[in-house]
């Protein structure tokens, strides 16, 4: 809607007269004035009217909770522009959605002016979730990448020192934060604070911050410049973007390659930044991360005090019980006398009876002693020994006539055997007139046959060998000539059996003469 300025008094137009201003500076002199507050009313009226109920999407940013009238302030951005929002207490408590950062929503409201800043904003009546946004859905996926290498793990957290000699602060030195760490320190433990100055936002802030963590690592623990026994890394409140220096990956990186134990204390307690994940410890607020570095000096000293007095106090308790007990013990020992009687009285009661016991002793050692004579005499060693020889010999006596027996019938059965033997023996059918005929191999001639087709027959009698030539043998000249052997003579070796051959035809006989007794002479074997 167009401004419509407020009403003025008509005046009459006259004509210029010689002298005057031109009706261009007129015109200008007769623009309306507007007083600042009319002018805040005006475009307060035009901005309601010409958006009196709108629907606007975008994501929450610099929310910190309720402020202390119960009002929620905070802004809607995206991409491009931003608009701040106010929540009034009322509407607050009946939204199902309540404001969170990050949180792209849907907001409903009218659009409104704030005159005491010349700003606009949107005041919001109703509120319905959007999205997780731009933002946090890059710090939720980044998260999950660090937290996938472990770099979060609980394990890798180590202990913040009790007392730590030196305490290195990672901070922008310009700004409230340093100065309210010294502070704290100064009220509870003064300790010597290095200071590694950086920028804690916008661009180059990540970088600053992560070579300022590893620069710390990076001193020597004797060198000139000692090494912090605990860092801090602090920063304060802000939106998420104002933050955005400690979700990046280098930071993370370098607060969890930390040797040195690192307290994170960025933005206020409700802001999260993935350095907290990281670091060994996280403190709500710079001012904590003071407290969770040092102890209280005076609440140490007091204690010391009451332990040294609970000490000294316990110490004089033990004594004067020990003293108590002593006495006690003291009252309880008998004299010397009452302890000594029973003693004298077992003593006394011992010799009594020491004396019958060894006469009695005596006596019995005595009589057991007469026993064994009385067993020595009618058993003498001498005799158990001449007994023990007499066995001795009769269990030698009895191998040897054993031995001489079994001999004897051992003998006997080898006589028994070389009379079978010499009976079987074709020596004695040779004795009885017989004669044994071999060929020149030495084999046995059992037929008449093999004699006239051998070259020379070997006669075995009973007092000697003779070698014949059967009739009508061919001579051989370099065989040596016929003679006879003596009856000792070794036999000539046996040379293997030829296989069995069927008997030829009978040839004709060399010589006339009887041969029926020859042929009717059989085989000796």
């Amino acid at each position: 809607m167009p401004l419509v300025p407020p009403p003025r008094p008509a005046t009459a137009a006259a004509a210029p007269s010689p002298g005057e201003p031109a009706p261009s500076a007129l015109l200008q002199a007769n623009a309306p004035e507007w007083s600042v507050g009319d002018l805040a009313a005006a475009l307060k009226r035009t901005l309601e009217d010409a958006f009196g109920h709108v629907r606007l999407r975008g994501e929450i940013s610099g929310y910190r909770g309720p402020h202390g009238s119960g009002h929620a302030y905070f802004s809607l951005k995206d991409g491009t522009a931003k608009i701040d929002a106010v929540v009034w207490k009322g509407v607050l408590g009946r939204l199902r959605q309540k404001p969170k950062e990050g949180l792209e929503v849907v907001a409903t409201g009218k659009i409104t002016t704030f005159a005491g800043k010349s700003s606009y904003q949107i005041v919001i009546d109703a509120m319905e979730p959007a999205g997780i946004g731009a933002w946090m859905a890059l710090l939720e996926e980044r998260k999950r990448q660090l937290a996938a290498e472990g770099l979060f793990e609980a394990d890798r957290k180590r202990p913040i020192p009790f007392l730590p000699r030196v305490i290195g602060v990672v901070t922008s030195p310009t700004g409230a934060v340093i100065r309210d760490i010294l502070h704290r320190l100064e009220d509870r433990f003064p300790r010597p604070v290095l200071v590694w100055p950086v920028r804690v936002q916008g661009e180059g802030a990540a970088e600053e911050i992560a070579a300022a963590i590893r620069g710390f690592n990076a001193l020597a623990p004797d060198g000139a410049i000692p090494r912090p026994d605990v860092l801090i890394v602090a920063r304060g409140g802000g939106s998420i973007e104002d933050l955005w220096a400690f979700n990046e990956e280098a930071v993370v990186r370098a607060a969890a390659e930390s040797g040195i134990p690192l307290i994170s204390a960025v933005g206020h307690e409700t802001d999260t930044t993935l350095i907290d994940f990281a670091s060994d410890r996280r403190a709500p607020t710079p001012t904590g991360a003071a407290e969770m570095a040092v102890p209280v000096r005076a609440e140490l000293s007091a204690q010391i005090h009451d332990l040294g007095a609970r000490q000294a106090g316990t110490m004089l308790r033990r004594i004067e019980r020990e003293r108590a007990d002593f006495r006690a013990l003291v009252r309880a020992i008998p004299g010397a006398d009452a302890f000594l009687a029973a003693k004298r009285q077992r003593l006394d009661l011992a010799d009594a009876r020491l004396r019958p016991a060894l006469a009695a002793n005596a006596r019995d050692s005595r009589e057991r002693l007469n026993r064994l004579a009385d067993r020595l005499t009618r058993r003498s060693p001498a005799i158990a020994l001449a007994e023990a020889r007499a066995r001795l010999a009769g269990i030698d006596h009895r191998p040897r006539t054993a031995i001489a027996r079994i001999v004897e019938r051992r003998r006997d059965r080898l006589g028994a055997q070389a009379g079978l033997l010499g009976a079987l023996s074709y020596k004695a059918v040779l004795a009885r007139g017989y004669a044994l005929v071999r060929d020149a191999n030495g084999l046995p001639v059992r037929s008449a046959e093999a004699a006239a087709e051998a070259a020379r027959l070997q006669l075995q009698f009973a007092d000697g060998a003779v070698f014949v030539r059967p009739e009508g043998a061919p001579t051989d000249p370099a065989a040596a000539p016929l003679a006879a052997l003596p009856a000792d003579a070794p036999t000539p070796p046996r040379p293997k059996r030829a296989p069995r051959r069927a008997a030829p035809e009978p040839a004709a006989k060399a010589t006339e003469g009887p041969t029926e007794p020859a042929a009717r002479q059989g085989s000796l074997f």
